[in-house]
């Protein structure tokens, strides 16, 4: 009877233990198993300087939102899919950038807001973008003396 008893600890403490890796990898992943409540952004830009799905969208240094995903559309710009919180509310005249934690860290997209009245619906677009800085090509023309 000590032996099963002994077998039920080890198997409890192990699911235990399996249970808190699991949430360990969920948080520190970022990882979502049931969907955000938020809407859908999209935002063209000429270069997209290499952001990829997931990566922050900041407002203010405040995460509000994720890159869902990149591609290009007809007119050969890059078209950015982003998911904004609910509680956030977008600016007709916000301007969307691509910008780089650091020198060569992290693409996120930060959004400053405007000053209009009428908001971004659902599915709606950012008209105004700044697209991300090149570092190699202004270094190039800095050595070449274009600068």
């Amino acid at each position: 009877m000590k032996k099963f008893n002994i077998e039920i600890a080890v198997g409890f403490f192990l699911l235990l233990g399996i249970l808190s890796l699991a949430y360990i990898s969920i948080n520190l992943g970022k990882l979502e198993i049931v969907g955000k409540d938020g809407y859908t952004v999209f935002a063209e830009f000429e270069k997209a300087g290499g952001i990829k799905p997931k990566a922050v969208v900041e407002i203010a240094g405040v995460e509000v939102g994720t890159v869902k995903s990149v591609g290009i559309n007809s007119d050969y710009l890059a078209v950015v899919e982003l998911s904004i919180d609910k509680d956030i509310k977008l600016q007709e005249d916000a301007i969307a950038s691509i910008k780089t934690k650091g020198l060569i860290g992290e693409q996120y997209v930060q959004i400053s807001p405007g000053g209009s009245d009428k908001l971004i619906a659902n599915g709606g677009k950012l008209r105004e973008t700044e697209s991300a800085i090149d570092i190699e090509e202004l270094i190039s023309k800095y050595v070449f003396g274009q600068v």
